[in-house]
């Protein structure tokens, strides 16, 4: 099968980017290929709201750079998008005639409304949030939405971006205190004319590279542990902190801040005000970073064209399905645990026994998909490689606190390991919560013995207790030596977890 490409040039206020994705096998979109330029384009807008002459060759130059980097692959589909710059430009039909006849792309100019709306579509369909408000500022307008139910409920685009506060309230590079607060109080009065966003005490999640700048700034002055930063949250005292700080640099170490592209730099302050002006204003419960943004909303509406809906039933089964995919696990063995786990896991639950509540289960199913998944690359090794994929990887719809207890569970290999794992976010996590996340993986690990072989020979289980021990019955269909012994084995864990001794009986039955 040919590998299919697809190719999305945006056009924005402050940078172009090309990026080109490639389709799996499940339909999802790998990103391949990201180019960016700095084109700064609402710099050029005259005062008769043409775009220069100057501003219109720069483009074309750079989108010329751009069909030579396409020209590399067999595309299926290529899009062109252009925001806030070319919108507001009265010179558009020219410019998207002058791009066509120049590179045979077909520019489309999105609407203020579209804009917002493919920001919250990307949003939607790469976490699992279910309500929240969104914020991308570009160069030249800033796109708000606020959704419940994973619903767009409302949708605004302010007329101005980081550039162009920036033009607005600086008179140099960087800000006086009097033209900052006079930023901080044109920012305040513009979102408090919206109603619906005052208030919502729900996520404030910044979409595009300002957010994306912001949050990677955080994670180097913390020396954040984990890889990545989609769905990487913050608080205000966090945000203030960051703008304070930037504002007492000069430009030459501003330049120098790690974290920040030295091309955002003179502007990184006005976005950082929008972000947490806009926090304020919504009382939000934190500041969540998205890396999935308008282009990848152009795309889910790609994908889904003729669902009838352009959300996607569940985020996070999705991802865990394509961890599946990846790594090639056995969906078989996978369906025969879950099957053993939950019988185990209801009875334990009904006798009191190992503090677990009922809404624990969905934490231990989703960590017995990707069980000791590392041993993909290296069978001795599998813990450790298990962790680092898990913890480190991206995973659409679960924060990053959530994805590293996901990697501690499905991880498990003895108590030593674990705390070794465990040791850099020990602090994360109280005391209590640590053991249960230790429970879940040993029980994990326990339960995946029960089927060492991949043969389902365990059928069913049925337990009972006194004070100190816990007699567990496992009735068999076919010869269950091997499952006996691994189970005799890896009991142990559950045993220091449960505080109990673990007595196994096996016995088969006919079919």
């Amino acid at each position: 099968m040919s590998k299919r490409y697809y190719a999305i040039i945006d056009i924005g206020s402050n940078t172009m980017r090309l990026v080109i994705y490639l389709r799996d096998k499940g339909g999802r979109l790998r990103e391949v290929e990201n180019v960016k330029a700095v084109a700064r384009l609402s710099t050029y807008l005259q005062e008769d709201r043409t775009l220069s002459e100057q501003g219109v060759a720069k483009m074309l130059t750079i989108l010329t750079s751009f069909q030579h980097v396409l020209d590399t692959y067999q595309l299926e589909e290529t899009i062109c998008v252009a925001t806030a710059a070319i919108r507001q430009a009265e010179n558009q039909e020219e410019i998207i005639k002058e791009v066509f006849v120049q590179t045979d792309f077909d520019m489309r100019i999105l609407s203020e409304e579209e804009e917002a709306y493919y920001g919250y579509l990307a949003v939607v369909n790469s976490t699992s949030l279910e309500e929240g408000v969104t914020v991308d500022i570009g160069g030249g307008s800033t796109e708000v939405t606020y959704f419940k139910d994973r619903r767009l409920i409302h949708s605004h685009s302010f007329p101005f971006g980081a550039i162009t506060l920036k033009q607005r309230f600086f008179t140099d590079e960087l800000p006086t205190e009097k033209e900052y607060e006079e930023l901080r109080q044109y920012l305040k009065e513009a979102f408090m004319s919206l109603e619906w966003l005052n208030k919502k005490k729900v996520p404030l999640i910044g979409i595009g590279g300002g957010a994306r700048n912001v949050a990677q700034i955080d994670q180097n002055m913390k020396e954040y542990p984990l890889a990545g930063l989609h769905q990487y949250k913050m608080t205000d005292s966090d945000l203030a902190f960051i703008k304070n700080y930037l504002f007492t640099l000069p430009i030459d170490k501003l330049q120098k801040v790690e974290g920040l592209s030295k091309d955002r730099s003179d502007i990184i302050l006005p976005a950082i005000e929008v972000f947490h002006s806009l926090y304020e204003t919504v009382h939000a419960d934190g500041f969540i970073l998205s890396r999935k943004g308008l282009r990848d909303g152009v795309f889910y509406e790609q994908l889904t064209r003729g669902m009838g809906t352009h959300l996607f039933p569940n985020v996070l089964e999705e991802s865990v399905q394509e961890l599946v995919k990846d790594y090639d696990l056995n969906t078989k063995q996978i369906s025969h645990v879950h099957h053993l786990a939950y019988k185990l896991f209801n009875q334990l639950y009904d006798k009191g026994i190992g503090d677990f509540s009922k809404s624990d289960w969905k934490d231990i199913k989703r960590a017995s998909y990707v069980y000791n998944l590392g041993q993909y690359i290296d069978d001795e090794s599998s813990a450790q490689h298990t962790f680092y994929l898990l913890a480190n990887r991206t995973i659409d719809g679960l924060m990053h606190i959530d994805r590293l207890k996901l990697a501690l569970m499905a991880s498990f290999k003895n108590k030593t390991i674990f705390k070794q794992f465990l040791r850099p976010y020990k602090d994360w996590w109280v005391k209590s919560e640590q053991k249960k996340i230790r429970l879940f993986g040993a029980f994990i690990k326990f339960c995946y013995s029960l089927d060492s072989t991949r043969r389902s020979a365990v059928k069913d289980i049925r337990i009972e207790t006194d004070d100190d021990t816990l007699y567990m019955e496992l009735i068999c269909s076919k010869d269950y030596l091997p499952e006996e012994y691994q189970s005799e084995k890896q009991k142990k864990h559950l045993e220091k977890t449960l505080k109990k001794r673990i007595e196994l009986s096996f016995s088969n039955v006919e079919n």
